[in-house]
């Protein structure tokens, strides 16, 4: 199967950019997921894709053939959509086989490749019945057996799992990820969802007003973001964000200074920040999972900062408070061994490799942070 690419695409509805400059290369058999909010472009750029949105400027290839002005039926594409556009009259196995017998392919061999995708869905002894008597579970089943049953080079899902509960969802992210490695093809998969995005992408492209923000696995955006944004979206909870100042010690080195805390940074923070003068401010950004209850934390938490209870998300197995930490809100992570109740002070500690940092008017990272020194 060819790489995907988007070269310098753009999409404009008037004047208006929906998706600018777009760059970015799917490769062979690989799962790559587009998120963002509502409205970011990712739908737009999959339909580009298929061929079912216009590219304003650029190009869409397919290895090296240009598709861009290829109607959809000659991509060897299969969809599905966020609604699951059954065929309300027709039983499960006429929804089925309603594809090829509409493009006219080899009857003899249909009731085999129906027999084959529904055995894979787990719908086979559904065959008979029709989609009203179907759950919503199984109706996505149906879909996915439609877009599976043309045997095509790429598989693109537009946010499917939308309109299943929470419970559903889960289970149906397994089977999409099962799926896709028993039948090899190159899968594009939008969602707004990020916990979804983690869970099955083994890239995940970033987009926000219409731009590709960054790509990559799940944990380098997690570990690594390049910008505020990517920070903030990946993660749950998402990220605690302040205003600090760096500032330089007696010996050479930088201190960060934020939320009453000083903060002497690594080495590896010092060399990447080495153009920044005194004074200079920077928002900081740390993962509620990254700030210690003091009685747990490791060597590592050099750091500590107290605060006042607000509200606690008690989960169970853990628990997810939001704190007053000098007039700035923050929200933490708790083990169940951390019993504490609104109202009541706490102390954190955290380290300076929990520390991201970024420029608070470009939004970019100031720090790219090296797997081996982050813990």
């Amino acid at each position: 199967m060819p790489v995907v690419r988007f070269k310098d695409v753009w999409k404009l509805y008037g004047d208006v950019p929906v998706v600018s400059n777009l760059n970015l290369e799917i490769n062979n058999n690989e799962f790559l997921v587009f998120v963002g909010p509502s409205g970011c472009g990712k739908t737009t750029s999959l339909r580009m894709l298929a061929g079912l949105e216009a590219v304003t400027h650029g190009a869409v290839l397919f290895g090296e053939d240009d598709v861009t002005k290829l109607p959809p039926g000659k991509r060897d594409i299969s969809m599905v959509f966020q609604s699951y556009a059954l065929y309300p009259n027709m039983t499960v196995a006429k929804n089925l086989s309603f594809g090829p017998t509409v493009r006219r392919e080899d009857k003899a061999n249909l009731p085999k490749r129906i027999e084959e995708v529904s055995k894979i869905l787990g719908i086979d002894k559904l065959l008979d019945r029709k989609p009203t008597d179907l759950s919503g579970g199984q109706r996505q089943r149906v879909a996915l057996g439609r877009a599976l049953i043309r045997q095509p080079q790429f598989f693109l899902l537009d946010e499917p799992l939308s309109n299943l509960d929470a419970a559903l969802r889960v289970q149906m992210r397994e089977e999409i990820v099962r799926l896709h490695t028993l039948i090899k093809a190159t899968t594009v998969y939008v969602t707004h969802d990020q916990v979804e995005a983690m869970t099955m992408g083994d890239r995940i492209a970033v987009m926000n007003q219409g731009r590709l923000l960054q790509v990559g696995t799940p944990g380098e955006l997690f570990d690594n973001p390049n910008n505020l944004f990517v920070a903030t979206f990946v993660g749950t909870p998402r990220m605690n964000t302040f205003p600090g100042i760096i500032t330089r010690d007696a010996p050479g080195g930088l201190e960060l200074s934020f939320l009453g805390a000083s903060v002497p940074l690594l080495p590896w923070q010092v060399q990447q920040l080495q153009s920044l003068t005194t004074g200079a401010q920077v928002t900081v950004g740390l993962r509620p999972n990254d700030l210690r209850w003091q009685e747990e934390a490791t060597q590592e938490a050099t750091v500590s900062v107290e605060g006042t209870v607000t509200f606690i998300e008690d989960l169970g197995s853990e628990s997810f408070a939001n704190m007053d930490v000098r007039g700035t809100s923050l929200k933490v992570r708790l083990p169940r061994t951390c019993v504490v109740r609104r109202g009541a002070p706490l102390e954190l500690a955290f380290g300076p490799a929990d520390c991201y940092l970024f420029d608070p008017v470009s939004e970019v990272s100031l720090t790219d942070r090296p797997l081996s020194k982050l813990r």
